[in-house]
């Protein structure tokens, strides 16, 4: 009998179409859910049967409890080398391979940049008044050059957002816990005194952070409240460093200019939540990651991963 591997989250249905996957067909059978499941008893009905189960970076959680409840599971491939859904301990209790793969960070800074600009030019409303015959012209846009762009976080990606901005004409500086002068002058921005600094003088600020205690609810009410009222906030990195709460009372306010947005609190966003019908709000459906590259990454080193698995040879492990 052939093995079954479960492809989650398949929302555009592409899997199987870019990487290819006859290397192990006559050994695996692979079957796309594009619809997402949530609920832990839901997982187990659909999962009951896969002995190999792929799943898009950190949308599913694998707590000890779903992973004891799938006897069948031999090897959990994620995409991206770090996720934080995932119980380790539990998965080699139970004998499960946990492995990921490769994932670009120039997806996510370029998706930085399409909410910023789109913001910054009233891009959605400008474009919707024009299909819909509504009026010629009703914003006015907001510079980019000579304005500041505050970044929080300056690694992999904030380091490349900060190249853009500097490609604009914009002043560029940028904040965290553990940023150094050295590492500022070797990305050419300037090093914010302060967290509350850099949120005070920036026109644009974007968030670049990885998640950790550190960070869960580093822009509070009271950080927002720093914001210019012109300023705009943009956030592709995670949900809870901002918190959520507050931004939605910031934007119906009118206390900031606009926020842009591609990570929420629940994923995928339920019909009914705020954010759908927040004013000032540009939101994307968490795309940060989704491009043709990554996409043909993911997938294809999933293969590789499941290629290795059958013939016994290492896989690239997790965590």
């Amino acid at each position: 009998m052939r093995l079954r591997c479960a492809v989650l989250d398949d929302f555009q249905r592409v899997a199987t179409e870019v990487a290819d996957w006859s290397s192990v067909a006559e050994r695996v059978e692979v079957v796309s859910f594009d619809a997402h499941v949530d609920d832990e008893d839901a997982l187990v009905a659909a999962l009951a049967e896969f002995d190999i189960v792929v799943t898009l970076r950190e949308r599913v959680r694998f707590p000890a409890s779903l992973i004891s409840r799938l006897p069948r599971l031999k090897l959990l491939v994620a995409s991206g080398m770090r996720n934080s859904v995932i119980d380790y301990a539990a998965a080699e209790a139970h004998g499960v391979t946990v492995c990921g793969t490769a994932s670009s960070s120039t997806p996510p800074v370029e998706l930085t940049w399409a909410l910023l600009l789109g913001l910054a030019r009233g891009i959605v409303e400008e474009s919707n008044a024009l299909r819909t015959g509504g009026p010629w012209q009703s914003t006015v846009g907001a510079d980019l050059n000579g304005r500041r762009l505050g970044l929080l976080g300056l690694g992999k990606i904030g380091s490349r957002v900060a190249q853009v901005g500097l490609a604009f004409g914009m002043r560029v500086s940028a904040w965290s816990q553990n940023l150094t002068e050295e590492r500022a002058d070797e990305v050419g921005v300037e090093r914010a005194p302060s967290k509350e600094d850099l949120l005070r003088d920036s026109d644009f600020v974007s968030v670049h952070l990885a998640l950790s205690e550190r960070t869960r609810g580093l822009l509070g009410p009271a950080e927002l409240a720093l914001l210019k009222p012109t300023a705009y906030l943009i956030n592709t990195s995670r949900a809870a460093i901002v918190d959520q709460d507050a931004l939605l009372a910031a934007l119906h306010e009118g206390r900031i200019a606009g926020a842009g947005v591609d990570v929420f609190d629940v994923e995928p966003l339920p019909a009914d939540h705020p954010m759908r019908t927040a004013p000032r709000l540009l939101a994307t459906p968490h795309l940060g990651y989704v491009s043709q590259a990554n996409y043909r990454t993911y997938y294809g080193q999933a293969v590789e991963n499941i290629q290795a698995y059958l013939a016994g040879a290492p896989v690239r492990r997790l965590p």
